[in-house]
């Protein structure tokens, strides 16, 4: 069985196509790739095929999503490049959903009554949730029978207590209009969390892990019992940790003091926090990697970006860790976590009090286990596929 992944954004769908092998359950990548500038002039489609080395590029006009995911389809089944005979190979499509809000708490196929609950949480996910459904609406267009899976970012942590997803605002503000914090990051941190389980060989039950998401967008996730306890993002992906452009936690006063000494409108306000905020703001520099070749090159602003990133991040290990009573192992992931072994280590310095001690050597050559054998509390350096957990729900649900 073959099995579609799409990740519809707003001008761009991403796409990875997978090869299941139904007699172990072995998933197989086949080819992946991304339509950009959907709607607007210059667009492309990329793609990369197992077994070929160099990625394709190609001009093509995209007015639509539904001509992107065509477009796609045709890619895939090219007679002489294509990696499906037919679409009669396709079994299912997955589809990265950002906002469940409190009506999944799990992945689930994709009928009428999924489709109106997604419209419904659009509201909590306006730059995201709309997107997301242009792309079930165009697969459906084109292939009505298909099955199609939703995968929802804010699922994994619909098991948090009540103490930790509300806020102390007037109860209208919940029961009427849903503020509450719903955290993101979702799939990612429920797959690491499971790695990390059988890396340490233990239930993830009998564990209390605390997963590290550090990308451009990153957040921090505490699992107890074998579920999500607390994550650092809130209501939106703008709270919680530094990020590339975004501010991270502040103040909750600040915005509206902006707004009236600077006679700001809300949407500006809201630009300034979620794309002029975060590494950008401090250093000039928003991708993490040009913050580390300035800093080591004596950048004032850059080495200040780098203490305020991991600052922020200690602080909620610390609170987690404290939260659940004890921490069993810390967990990177994701492009900064996977790949700075520096930042790792500068997270990590706060923590021998817990008794967690960095192998230095492990951790430099990106070792999957970066503590040494005495360490009371372990950490651990995953790999995260996203597209992966998709791929594996769709399967999951529709096989």
């Amino acid at each position: 069985m073959k099995i579609l992944v799409l990740n519809s954004g707003s001008s761009s769908i991403k796409f990875k196509l997978y090869d299941v092998d139904q007699a172990d359950d072995q998933f197989h990548a086949l080819c992946e790739g991304q339509a950009d500038r959907i709607g607007i002039a210059g667009a492309t489609i990329t793609r990369q095929c197992t077994g070929c080395c160099d990625k394709e590029k190609q001009f093509i006009d995209l007015p639509t999503h539904k001509h992107a995911i065509d477009e796609i389809l045709k890619l895939l089944t090219e007679s002489d490049r294509g990696v499906l005979k037919s679409l009669e190979e396709l079994g299912g499509v997955g589809h990265r959903v950002v906002h469940g809000g409190e009506d999944f708490t799990g992945s689930v196929v994709i009928d009428r009554e999924v489709i109106k609950a997604i419209e419904r949480n659009s509201m909590l996910a306006p730059l995201h949730n709309p997107p997301n459904l242009m792309g079930i609406k165009a697969m459906s267009s084109l292939l009505p029978d298909m099955p199609q899976v939703a995968v929802f970012d804010t699922a994994v942590h619909q098991s948090m207590p009540k103490k930790a997803y509300m806020y102390a605002l007037p109860r209208a503000q919940y029961k009427e209009y849903k503020i509450r914090k719903y955290g993101f990051h979702g799939t990612s941190h429920g797959y690491v969390a499971n790695k990390a389980a059988k890396e340490l060989g233990k239930d993830l039950k009998d564990l209390k892990l605390i997963t590290c998401h550090l990308g451009n967008g990153g957040s921090l996730a505490a699992f107890m019992g074998g579920v999500s306890v607390d994550t650092s993002m809130g209501f939106t992906p703008l709270d919680g940790i530094i990020m590339g452009t975004r501010s991270g936690t502040l103040d909750p006063y600040v915005p509206l003091h902006i707004m009236e000494s600077q006679e700001l409108t809300p949407a500006q306000v809201s630009t300034m926090l979620n794309k002029q905020g975060g590494l950008l703001a401090i250093s000039g520099k928003s991708d993490m990697r040009d913050n580390v070749e300035s800093a080591a090159a004596g950048d004032a602003d850059c080495q200040m970006a780098i203490e305020m990133f991991c600052y922020s991040i200690q602080k909620y290990i610390g609170s987690y860790a404290a939260a659940m009573n004890g921490v069993d192992c810390v967990v990177f992931t994701a492009g900064v976590g996977e790949n700075n072994p520096m930042l790792r280590a500068k997270i990590l310095e706060n923590f021998t009090f817990l008794g967690l001690e960095l192998d230095a050597e492990k951790n430099s050559a990106n070792e999957t286990l970066i503590t040494t054998p005495d360490s009371k509390v372990t950490a651990l350096k995953i790999h995260t596929n996203e597209e992966l957990v998709i791929a594996l729900d769709t399967y999951t649900l529709i096989k």
